[in-house]
């Protein structure tokens, strides 16, 4: 068991079963229950085949702390949040997201649905995996708890379902989480639900659980080929993360998206604060801002986002990743309740997604470009000085020209730069994406 590396990703995430044992699972469990301090915790975990013996673990070594667990069983990583917002706990997911299925980690977060990183307790919890606290005298106990009803009624008390009309939706949930409450959440609304591999499975018989792909879209845009929908809904792994298709068929970037509900949280609270990554559109903070929004730019990820939504009591946030937060979620993200408010937007508004999307599409954007590289600092380092532009550093580099902006940021996990342009046209990115991609080539890296 490699300490270091199950500690390479900020939430614990994305490493083989083989990697991540049940003995690790159980010792992060025990640094954890330490760590937080609490009198109980809650844990669930998704399909995965090595999650229930991982979650079986990571509770026993919750318990040799003397703290108690709520048993929260399969569920999505927003239903965690949900939990550890509404029971006041800390709180654990076996997940690994959209990674694939030899993969698994743990999520988590502090009562109130915290973000726990590296900069807010991941390294203190590390210290204690290797420096291990004495058991108590008396171990917790475990009990279990079905969460769906109370968590669906949460969204509820959040979008209105009073207002929701009888649109068709194709929803594909990769054989994911989602599956274990989509069907829940569309008994409450007259719209009708088409759904593509609900039943959740851990061998994702179907296709890789990461929609951010173009590929693992293929089915879901085939199914909406055949039929009349108003929306294209794709969840990945855990159901945190989102991705929506127009009533033509063309998905939208999480930019879009962002846009889109920000104009419906600031009409209802004129003046909002709305969070955005660094990579998201240039549109989200013109779109705040015309409409009188105050818009605040982060780095990526969810612990960043989160404690910045806290700071500034934003009431929305979003990322290009698929990734939507919620001030009424406990600032937590949730794919479930993206789609809903997106849903909302569309029957107040009457119109077809297709039209809504064109007023908050003024620019084209790359999406992420990967490359494989030895030095990702020294090429970081090459590209900045060569390309000029006006840099800043917030996360990774930054360049913007008169009308076109790049972002550069290394894999903590990988030897890999991503790479993010926009421009005000095609023509625009695609010269900056070349201009890159040669300066790459040039010294040995490659595009993957």
């Amino acid at each position: 068991m490699n300490i270091e590396e199950i500690f390479k990703a900020y939430d614990i995430r994305g490493l083989t079963d083989g990697q991540l044992t049940e003995e690790a699972a159980r010792l992060i469990g025990s640094a954890f229950a330490a760590f937080v301090g609490a009198d109980a915790v809650a844990v669930g975990y998704d399909i995965r085949h090595s999650s229930p013996g991982l979650a079986a673990a990571f509770r026993e070594g919750v318990n040799r702390q003397g703290v108690d667990v709520i048993d929260l069983g399969l569920m999505a990583t927003d239903m965690i949040y949900y939990a550890a917002g509404a029971l006041d706990m800390p709180g654990a997911m076996i997940t690994a997201s959209h990674n694939p299925k030899e993969y698994n980690g743990i999520k988590l977060c502090r009562e109130g649905a915290q973000p726990i990183g590296v900069d807010s307790g991941l390294t203190e919890i590390k210290a204690l995996v290797l420096d291990p606290p004495p058991p108590a005298d008396v171990p917790g106990t475990q009990s279990e708890k079905d969460v769906r009803a109370d968590y669906v009624n949460h969204l509820f008390e959040i979008v209105d379902a009073s207002v929701f009309t009888d649109m068709s939706v194709a929803v594909d949930a990769g054989n994911g989480m989602a599956g274990v409450v989509i069907e829940r959440v569309f008994e409450r609304i007259p719209s009708r639900l088409h759904g593509l591999y609900l039943d959740p499975d851990g061998d994702f018989p179907n296709h890789h659980p990461d929609p951010l792909r173009p590929e693992n879209l293929e089915d879901l845009l085939r199914e909406m080929d055949r039929g009349d929908f108003n929306l294209g809904v794709a969840f990945d792994g855990d159901a945190d993360r989102a991705f929506f298709i127009d009533d033509k068929g063309v998905a939208l970037p999480g930019s879009t998206t962002t846009a889109i509900a920000a104009r419906w949280f600031l009409a209802r609270e004129p003046g909002a604060t709305i969070v955005h990554n660094l990579i998201c559109s240039k549109a989200v903070p013109e779109t705040v801002e015309a409409l009188g929004g105050t818009a605040i730019r982060t780095r990526v990820g969810h612990s960043y986002i989160k404690e910045v939504m806290k700071d500034s009591g934003a009431i929305f946030g979003g990322e290009h990743s698929g990734h939507y937060y919620f001030r009424d979620n406990y600032r937590a993200d949730s794919g479930m309740l993206a789609m809903l408010v997106l849903m909302q937007v569309m029957a107040e508004d009457g119109r077809k997604l297709s039209e809504i999307r064109t007023e908050v599409e003024p620019y084209v954007q790359s999406g992420e470009i990967n490359f494989r590289v030895d030095d990702k600092e020294g090429m970081t380092a090459a590209i900045g000085e060569t390309l000029g532009g006006k840099a800043d550093y917030l996360d990774g580099l930054t360049l913007t020209f008169d009308d076109s902006w790049l972002n550069l940021r290394a894999s903590n996990t990988e030897p890999v730069l991503r790479l993010n342009v926009e421009g005000p046209d095609q023509q625009a990115v695609d010269e900056i994406v070349g201009q890159v991609s040669a300066i790459i080539s040039a010294a040995g890296g490659h595009r993957v």
